[in-house]
């Protein structure tokens, strides 16, 4: 089903900060859009016409919303496969597919298909036992990550052990229906970098310049663009793996690789079939952000120019911290920084918790960092001036 003028309408279930940011691309191109969120309270639900509230785990809920829509899409991975299965057997296109995005939701199954492919990846091995991460150990060395294989995020679900003991502590916590506990080597990288791709029903694909992260307590905190000191090499190895994977894995929208960056080469640490916290800074430094292209590619349109529009662009996330008013902050980083844009999320403030990000264009990254920091430390409460 179409609009009466002919645009179609993109349903995308989830109504985070991803779906918030994706609707300003819907309504650029003038086409329908429509989230599924949990609350009216959620971030997209606070400025999307089409809301339905509902659960992403209700099937009655799913397909309800689904009725009407030209494609479905996602601002997480946490739809159960048996929803996605019944909405594809209605005829409702589902982009990425519930075989693609199985690989974000499961990571034996995505390291059991990265290895299949030849993907560079860490030493891993399902376990379920503290012996069996201790004779994991005695191959690849302590310490050891461990992972429960499905509904880990922001650090979530990963614990670094040092032994059997504390092995075995984690393995106390419980896992959730489906999910088993995985082993991985414990990788000595010097900076975690993501390469982002675009990826059509018809095979067109695009990459985004690769760029450099930086975590805070499993939590995205910085993003430079392009990598530094990334040789021209190793960025289009970067981007020839994420671009196989989306082909080979059959994704179809954005597709984030995180990848260690070991010195002697790259490694794939996850995969998020979906726009990524490691691309916002692609709506104001990209001449084609991950949102639209995200969009361009569920329709099957021709993708957009991923290329930067600055020879530096950085991005920091606003984590929560003691301001509650984040609106009280822009007198303060405006008037200090007017070249400076800001994206606040509607979220209710919580120490540590993602509530927006700033974004800065220009040539010296370590100069846009030290003023990227400055604001985000600002609506934080970190500083107060």
């Amino acid at each position: 089903m179409t609009r009466r003028d002919g645009a179609p309408i993109v349903g995308m279930i989830g109504g985070g900060q991803l779906a918030r940011m994706t609707a300003e691309a819907a309504t650029a191109l003038g086409i329908g859009f429509r989230v599924l969120a949990a609350s009216e309270h959620d971030p997209a639900a606070q400025v999307v016409r089409d809301v339905h509230l509902g659960s992403h785990e209700s099937l009655e809920a799913v397909l309800t919303f689904a009725q009407g829509c030209d494609v479905i899409t996602f601002d997480h991975e946490h739809v159960p496969t048996a929803i996605l299965d019944a909405l594809s057997a209605q005829g409702i296109a589902v982009r990425p597919s519930a075989q693609a995005l199985g690989h974000a939701q499961d990571k034996l199954l995505m390291r059991a298909a990265l290895t299949k492919l030849g993907a560079p990846c860490p030493a891993w091995s399902q376990v379920a036992s503290a012996d069996e991460v201790s004779a994991f150990a005695e191959e690849h060395g302590w310490p050891v990550v461990l992972k429960t294989s499905r509904g880990g995020y922001d650090g979530k679900g990963v614990w670094v052990v040092a032994d059997a003991t504390e092995a075995s502590d984690a393995m106390s916590t419980p896992l959730g229906a489906g999910s088993f506990w995985l082993a991985e080597q414990f990788v000595p990288f010097i900076r975690e970098l993501s390469a982002q791709v675009a990826r059509s029903p018809h095979g067109q694909a695009v990459a985004y310049p690769v760029v450099q992260t930086k975590q805070t307590n499993g939590i995205c905190a910085e993003v430079v663009v392009p990598a530094p000191q990334l040789s021209e090499e190793r960025a289009l190895q970067a981007q020839e793996l994420a671009l196989r994977i989306a082909r080979e894995l059959d994704v179809v929208g954005m597709l984030a690789v995180e990848m260690f960056d070991t010195g002697a080469g790259v490694l794939v640490n996850e995969l998020a079939m979906r726009p990524h916290n490691s691309g916002h800074w692609s709506i104001e430094g990209a001449v084609t952000s991950q949102f639209e292209n995200h969009l361009r590619a569920v329709l099957d349109l021709p993708l957009g120019d991923p290329s930067a529009r600055a020879q530096s662009v950085v991005m920091v996330n606003i984590l929560g911290g003691t301001v509650g008013d984040l609106y009280s902050a822009y007198r303060h980083v405006f008037a200090r920084d007017p070249e400076l844009k800001v994206h606040l999320y509607g979220k209710e403030v919580k120490p540590g918790r993602k509530v927006g990000h700033v974004t800065l264009l220009g040539a010296n990254a370590e100069e846009l960092l030290a003023r990227g920091r400055h604001a985000a430390d600002y609506f934080s409460g970190t500083i107060d001036e």
